[in-house]
């Protein structure tokens, strides 16, 4: 009971001081007809170029968009979803949280051509939609590690955090579960998909992981070879990194390669619901999807929809939405978790 207090009085807390995101308008380009209020965890920089086109569509609409970080949407949601600055959208790569607020009433159904087009296990009761996917993969520096000593697999990169040399010593990165809810679901679905998992972590802390809340972050210290490699980044943000110059390589482990997905609902406390429902079919459109693909780099989830498969193929490992992504957010088995995996990637907890 103590113990139920202390998580319970942790959680109303942060939901309190759950941090606010950067905010841009996107004005309408002819009379304003509607608004639309978007809180989002993909990066402002990444999602304009959608909005941008979708008001080319609908000018009379203003999009507002807040860049919030996943743990912090989740919360500030809870928080005030009746308030006046209250979303009409949520599109999160926290699908376990995202799962959540179906399973405890938050979201409202929709149906159209674009939600049945999606595969079956991108959307979960008609109320969460996975609008693009995101492979998980290990990213390199180039110039940092040797093309043969690349770890094409989580044995092998194992090994490499065993060598004798320690080349990773120190320039190993990794997201920090503690405050990330992306990287807490990355770890966990390690941990139930991989006999190796435990062991990983253990040499992840003899070697002094590097651990960051943020893919941007993590991709910035391997760029500039203050990190020669990060486990378990976002490979599209990577890829787009790629694409400008950036000294980077990819690596989608040949064991098995995780698929998460950016997933979008629609509050019952939306505002605007109807305009809502109109940007999500927007975004399963072809055209959405090609705009998701080319222009903000992100991997479309419909099939065919940009000369890419939208369907992960023989080593992608998709994490399902639905009620199995919740057993890891009962507050007693998440802390028992955090407390294990502190242990073994942080050696001062040891």
């Amino acid at each position: 009971m103590r113990l139920a207090c202390v998580l319970l009085l942790a959680l109303a807390t942060f939901l309190v001081h759950a941090a606010p995101g950067d905010v841009q308008r996107f004005p309408a380009t002819a009379e304003r007809t509607a608004q639309l209020h978007i809180h989002g965890s993909t990066d402002i920089e990444v999602f304009a170029v959608v909005i941008a086109d979708y008001q080319r569509q609908h000018p009379g609409t203003e999009v507002v968009y807040e860049d919030i970080i996943t743990q912090d949407l989740h919360a500030r949601y809870l928080h005030d979803h009746g308030g006046a600055t209250a979303p009409d959208l949520l599109i999160s790569s926290g699908m376990d949280l995202q799962t959540k607020l179906v399973n405890d009433g938050h979201a409202q159904a929709h149906r159209s051509p674009q939600t049945e087009a999606l595969p079956s296990w991108s959307q979960w009761r008609n109320e969460a939609f996975g609008i693009s996917y995101e492979p998980v993969v290990m990213v390199y520096n180039t110039r940092a590690l040797p093309a043969a000593r690349v770890p094409r697999t989580r044995r092998q990169l194992l090994d490499l955090l065993r060598a004798a040399d320690a080349p990773l010593q120190g320039r190993v990165g990794t997201y920090d579960i503690n405050r990330s809810s992306v990287g807490y679901l990355l770890a966990t679905q390690d941990a139930q998909r991989g006999s190796m998992a435990g062991a990983l972590l253990g040499a992840l802390g003899d070697n002094r992981v590097l651990l960051e809340e943020r893919t941007g972050v993590l991709l910035d210290k391997v760029s500039s070879g203050e990190l020669a490699l990060a486990y378990n980044v976002l490979g599209s943000y990577a890829q787009a990194r790629i694409d400008d110059g950036e000294p980077l390589g990819i690596v989608e482990p040949e064991d098995y390669t995780l698929v998460m997905l950016r997933t979008a609902l629609i509050p019952r406390s939306a505002r605007n619901s109807t305009e809502a429902r109109r940007f999500l079919d927007y975004l399963l459109s072809p055209r959405g999807q090609q705009v998701l693909s080319r222009e903000a780099k992100l991997m479309p989830i419909v099939r065919g929809s940009d000369g890419r498969n939208g369907s992960p193929g023989r080593n992608l490992r998709p994490i399902q939405l639905g009620p199995g992504l919740l057993v890891y957010l009962d507050a007693l088995k998440r802390q028992q978790f955090l407390d294990a995996w502190n242990s073994s990637v942080r050696p001062s907890a040891r």
